[in-house]
């Protein structure tokens, strides 16, 4: 039997990516698909879970690519000894332009290299990165990411005019109480009260 597993991030937020993803697991013959909307690196991924509890040996999980299943390689390599260990075989859809099933040998040399590769290239970037980083910092050019509460400071001072509760404030803009009041310290020269 073949057991399809779909995820899209819950930054990505994309319904029609996790459609998408389910449709191709099903053109290729899956029986049963999990799906769910959820960070790669968020602990709790009950879907993935709940599909690695279902699959039997024999049976294969399959995916459309390795980064809806895996959070790097380490983890990527654990849930296929994982499945291994069960007898179940894993058929990644598109892995650099090819598909790979670890239930042959070849599979699972190819999808071993292949995530090694990824992983590597993925270092070299993040290195790159931080060089260039530091390189803008020495230069004084860099100021990094504004904080979230200050880029909504207008919205929070515009919501409290109207009489909106710092608390509900945070919820409508999807940051803390203690940052809503620190927007409004900001805007009043350091002297906001706490009226809740």
């Amino acid at each position: 039997m073949q057991v399809g597993y779909a995820r899209v991030s819950t930054i990505e937020g994309q319904e029609a990516g996790l459609a998408a993803q389910v449709r191709d697991l099903n053109a290729v013959g899956c029986e049963k698909v999990f799906y769910e909307q959820v960070s790669s690196v968020a602990v709790q991924r009950p879907q993935l879970q709940g599909a690695l509890e279902f699959v039997r040996a024999g049976d294969t999980l399959v995916v459309t690519k390795p980064d809806r299943l895996a959070r790097s390689v380490v983890d990527l390599l654990g849930i296929v000894a994982r499945l291994e260990a069960r007898g179940v075989g894993l058929r990644i859809l598109s892995l650099g332009g090819a598909e790979v099933d670890t239930s042959t040998a070849t599979g699972r040399l190819t999808l071993t290299m292949l995530a090694a590769v990824a992983e590597f290239e993925r270092a070299l970037m993040l290195e790159r990165q931080l060089e260039g980083i530091a390189k803008a910092k020495a230069e004084g050019k860099y100021r990094g990411r504004a904080p979230t509460a200050r880029r909504q400071g207008a919205e929070v001072r515009r919501l409290h005019a109207q009489g909106v509760r710092p608390t509900e404030i945070g919820q409508k803009l999807g940051i803390s109480r203690a940052s809503v009041y620190r927007a409004l310290a900001e805007a009043a020269g350091g002297g906001a009260t706490r009226a809740a």
